[in-house]
């Protein structure tokens, strides 16, 4: 099988590239620099430039005779949103993923991949409170909301020209080399973590190896379509969350963190780590996704070492 990966580069990308190389798939990076990729991710990836996602689709060769592509391109979301930083998460979700459905469709039906995985976010939801969210929840009304939904829709545009699309609505990723977790590490380890805003707030964590193995899972599944929560069946409170890292790493985790120190070093960002998504994967598990790392405890452990 021969797959096109985009934002390859990332904690994602990164993961997603091994896992496939290791299944003895053909993988195809595409990257603004094609040499950096190269160097980043060996010589049995093929790199192909994609220097402007945000304004014209991949080249040609990238695409044509792929069986599916991978779309996990964007700006970070972790970073304080001045309107600059906003532009950016949008535009870079939004416009590249416009750009590269209009690579697709430009494609002759017979060169034109089968399938489209693109990387969405729970954000679509909005901050909710402790019910349980499914992928028939209707879309919040904040920034993060509205960007997802922009983002979808230009996903699934590609529906139109046969391609199978799953939108893959990610939670908070466990993983040491990047996202929520990468950034808490610090302060639980030197004994001065502990829960955000009180708490209650939901998190709707998720392995890496979840993440890689749904992705895969959604791609070889051809009942699988549209919308999909991309996180563990269990989610946690930010109270679980820290008591349980704080066990893992045999270091204190009482030290609440009150939201207005939150929002002081990260402004309007900071409302999705304040809020949150009680956020189930119910199509997955309809699906018979089998979870390798359902349980919070096992799943830092693995992440961390600590078995």
């Amino acid at each position: 099988m021969r797959v096109v990966v985009t934002g390859a580069t990332g904690t994602i990308g990164r993961a997603l590239v091994s896992a496939l190389l290791a299944r003895g798939e053909e993988v195809v990076a595409l990257s603004r620099d094609a040499r950096r990729a190269r160097q980043s991710l060996g010589d049995e990836v093929e790199p192909h430039a994609w220097p402007r996602p945000m304004d014209e689709p991949p080249p040609e060769a990238a695409l044509a005779g792929a069986d599916a592509v991978v779309h996990l391109l964007g700006e970070p979301i972790a970073q304080r949103w001045t309107d600059e930083a906003k532009e950016a998460i949008r535009e870079s979700r939004v416009r590249a993923t416009r750009s590269l459905v209009e690579g697709l469709v430009a494609l002759t039906p017979e060169g034109r991949p089968r399938t489209l995985i693109s990387q969405s976010a729970v954000g679509y939801y909005g901050p909710r409170d402790d019910r349980p969210v499914d992928e028939d929840a209707p879309a919040g009304n904040d920034f993060l909301a509205g960007v997802v939904v922009a983002w979808e829709h230009d996903a699934l545009a590609a529906a139109s020209s046969g391609i199978r699309v799953v939108v893959t609505r990610t939670g908070v990723v466990l993983s040491p080399s990047g996202g929520a977790l990468a950034k808490m590490l610090p302060f639980f380890r030197l004994g001065i973590g502990g829960p955000v805003a009180g708490g209650r707030q939901y998190v709707p964590w998720v392995h890496l190896d979840d993440v890689v193995g749904a992705m895969l899972f959604c791609a070889g599944r051809p009942e699988a379509a549209g919308p999909v929560n991309l996180t563990a069946p269990g989610p946690v409170t930010n109270r679980e969350l820290s008591r349980v890292l704080g066990r893992v790493l045999k270091r204190p985790a009482f030290l609440p963190v009150p939201g207005l120190a939150v929002k002081s070093l990260y402004g309007e960002m900071a409302e999705i780590v304040i809020t949150g998504q009680r956020a189930v994967p119910a199509r997955l598990e309809q699906l018979g996704y089998g979870f390798r790392h359902p349980d919070l405890e096992a799943a830092l452990r693995d992440v961390l070492g600590r078995a």
